[in-house]
């Protein structure tokens, strides 16, 4: 028996390997996103991505694996979070699952009704399709998060764009709150 070692793997804090790609984003890239980025430097890091496709792109039935590390900074108090998307493809399921630090899973229906789950070490998180999703680190460390996800999912950054999540999420010392956001969302966290 002939015996290959993996071609991805954890490392470092990072997957890394044969057709693993990463990218970075900084606050210049999603000041719309914060309520206010005024006094921030926009070359600050907000999150790193990295992607194993290693299945053929678009192709149904291949999976896509990843992780998104979010770094433990704030803008102005509210937490550092990613962008959010829904999929293209409304039925494709996504799974999460908190690797470590702590944070929120904050989705949102295609009506605007927000929530969030709590991430952390350990935790596995089922993304319905129709759902979009964004992370937010509420914690005092990095966020590591595994995705795995279907090849020809998509990514819908626009209908973020157009309703915005129902709810930001501040940090004020150890103290994390949240706001209703006001901007075409609607507000549904739980105490």
């Amino acid at each position: 028996m002939h015996i290959i070692e993996s071609r991805a793997c954890f490392g470092q804090g990072m997957i890394q390997g044969e057709k693993v790609s990463s990218y970075q984003k900084y606050l210049k890239e999603m000041e719309g996103a914060f309520r206010s980025s005024q006094g921030t430097d926009s070359e600050t890091l907000l999150y790193t991505t990295y992607s194993y496709e290693a299945g053929e792109a678009g192709k149904a039935g291949d999976l896509y694996f990843g992780m998104t590390v979010l770094e433990p900074v704030t803008v102005n108090g509210e937490c550092c979070m990613t962008r959010g998307h829904f999929h293209l493809k409304r039925n494709c399921a996504e799974f999460y699952f908190g690797i470590s630090g702590s944070g929120l899973l904050l989705l949102m229906n295609e009506q605007g009704r927000t929530w969030a789950e709590r991430v952390e070490a350990g935790s596995v998180h089922y993304i319905d399709g129709k759902l979009a999703h964004r992370l937010v680190n509420t914690g005092n460390g990095q966020l590591k998060v595994g995705a795995c996800w279907p090849a020809d999912a998509g990514h819908d950054y626009d209908a973020i764009e157009k309703r915005a999540f129902g709810y930001r999420i501040f940090k004020n010392k150890e103290e994390i709150t949240w706001e209703e956001n006001g901007e075409n969302g609607i507000s549904d966290i739980p105490k």
